[in-house]
């Protein structure tokens, strides 16, 4: 198509746009709410349906007419396509728990804490295992299995964390 032959067809479908804009909004209104579609969905639908006519087979005759059937068939194609999906059981991008990049860095942290935990001096080492347990040990339970006081667990838990936050500090970014 030559340069004189494109600025025709640009200013005459500018010019249908223009004059099928209210037409459009109007069917589009009234089919919309029937198809389950949102109206601005439908009507960029049309244009594009609109625009892919203009490209092939240049500008309908009746260009209201075609108009009010291309609203309807794509409300049509709509409601058809709406009747044959079927809903996720999940979202495909659930991002309600923790991404990959989160799961590492938890996991790289738990290792670090663990790794600490096995360098403390005494008793330590124990101590903070028995309180990091997914078994979540009763203060009893843990001084039986220490075999020590259930009185003395608080001072020397305080100790122990006190000596595991220095050496952490140096060892890790703050979390």
């Amino acid at each position: 198509m030559s340069a004189p032959d494109m600025a025709a067809t640009h200013r005459s479908a500018t010019g249908m746009v223009a004059e099928l804009s209210p037409l459009l909004a109007a069917e589009v209104s009234a089919e919309a709410h029937a198809s389950g579609a949102e109206p601005g969905d439908l009507e960029q639908a049309v244009w594009l349906r609109l625009l892919e006519r203009l490209d092939a087979d240049g500008p309908p005759a009746d260009a209201a007419d075609w108009l009010r059937v291309a609203v309807r068939t794509e409300a049509r194609r709509t409601r058809h396509t709406a009747s044959i999906e079927q809903p996720y059981a999940t979202e495909p991008a659930d991002d309600s728990g923790p991404g990959p990049e989160q799961l590492a860095l938890t996991a790289a942290r738990r290792r670090a804490l663990h790794s600490a935990v096995r360098r403390l001096p005494g008793r330590c080492p124990r101590l903070m295992a028995a309180l990091l347990s997914p078994h979540d040990l009763t203060y009893r339970e843990i001084a039986g299995e220490l075999g020590i006081s259930q009185g003395s667990l608080g001072p020397e838990r305080s100790r122990c964390l006190g000596c595991l936050r220095r050496m952490l500090t140096g060892e890790v970014a703050p979390w």
